[in-house]
């Protein structure tokens, strides 16, 4: 008896600007100038206060930080495409996005600084707090998803996650129920290569991750995540599929973290800097500026009043964070739980009682 083939899959690659900023003139998509400058502000923005937080946490004046330089094209730009009622469910490598949505720099500082008023929301965006626990967000981005959807809402969920989140269960959970649900869900997988240590080539045998998608009967594509215009695209696709009724995307945009994983963490240990140097040269901002003034529209006069304005706005913001008095210290104690067991109080007194031994004062 023959064998019936039930059906046939395939997955596309969308790139639209080389590594060299030069342009598919048949994928260009039609972009103003003013948003096209915008897109490159908020990528610069992203990454000068990312470098800022670096050296903030070199020097012992904030905690650990996750980075994201490198990947400001796959996650500021899609950011940029979404409305005010749509909500954002993110990890902790979307630092720029936070930032599109309305959140402080200040925000930030208080955040990696181990305050937790840093997860503190503006009223007017639907963001959820930076999640840590590896893939679990998407599960929160398709409840979400299906409420707005019984609702009748006409709005979408943007959720991020890393290609190490894509090993997690509650990432294939949230798939199948946004699938069958066909909630309104975008997923945004930032495959930087690396989860921590581990390679891409270790995480899955999935030639891409893209395809992941048609397991759970959703469209999925790969981007070159490191491709603003790409992943305008591919974003602004999503978002209005999601919006209109056509439930859920999978995206993987293929990025790189060319910074480490984490202020704890040294990548020379497990990757090669001919690795990084290659990725370099595929760098988003770079790429994008070229384009810009390929059509005339950035030059460097621009470029040097866009950092000069940026760096000013990042020490103003170090400064109002550095300047906070009213947080003290066991502040932390304060959000454990609703109530305040006593095991807790007695955690609390015993840290204050250690800080005054140890400085002679609270």
């Amino acid at each position: 008896m023959p064998i019936k083939e039930i059906e046939d899959f395939t997955i596309s690659y969308m790139q639209v600007l080389d590594e060299n900023g030069k342009v598919d003139k048949e994928l260009e998509p039609k972009i103003s100038a003013t948003e096209l400058i915008d897109m490159y502000r908020w990528m610069i923005r992203a990454r000068e206060v990312d470098q800022r937080l670096i050296n903030l946490q070199r020097q012992g004046r904030i905690g650990t930080v996750g980075p994201s330089t490198g990947q400001e094209a796959a996650h500021v730009i899609p950011a940029l495409l979404m409305k005010d009622n749509d909500w954002f469910v993110g990890a902790f490598r979307e630092a720029g996005a936070r930032l599109v949505r309305g959140e402080s720099i200040v925000q930030a500082l208080l955040f990696y600084n181990g305050f937790e008023e840093g997860n503190k929301k503006p009223e007017n965006y639907r963001t959820l707090p930076i999640s840590i626990i590896v893939g679990s967000q998407t599960l929160h981005a398709v409840g979400i998803g299906y409420a707005m959807k019984y609702r009748g809402d006409d709005a979408a969920v943007l959720t991020f996650m890393g290609d190490g989140a894509t090993s997690e269960g509650d990432f294939h959970e949230a798939m199948n129920f946004a699938g069958v649900w066909q909630a309104p869900v975008v997923f945004l997988c930032q495959n930087n290569q690396w989860a921590i240590s581990l390679p891409r080539h270790k995480q899955t045998k999935s030639e891409t991750i893209a395809q992941k998608a048609i397991a759970y009967g959703i469209p999925g594509i790969q981007v070159d995540g490191n491709d603003p215009l790409a992943m305008h695209v591919a974003a602004e696709e999503a978002l209005k599929r999601a919006r209109n009724g056509g439930g859920p995307t999978l995206i993987e945009a293929v990025t790189y973290r060319l910074m480490m994983h984490t202020t704890a963490d040294d990548p020379k240990k497990y990757r090669t800097e001919d690795e990084v140097e290659g990725w370099k040269k595929k760098d988003p901002i770079i790429r994008f500026k070229k384009y810009l003034a390929s059509k005339k529209i950035w030059d460097a006069k621009k470029e040097e009043a866009l950092q000069t304005e940026i760096k000013a706005e990042i020490d103003v913001a170090v400064k109002e964070f550095e300047d906070i008095k009213d947080l003290p210290p066991e502040i932390c104690f304060d959000h454990v739980f609703s109530t305040k067991p006593d095991d807790i109080e007695e955690q609390r007194q015993e840290f204050l009682d250690r800080l005054r031994k140890e400085t002679g004062n609270v």
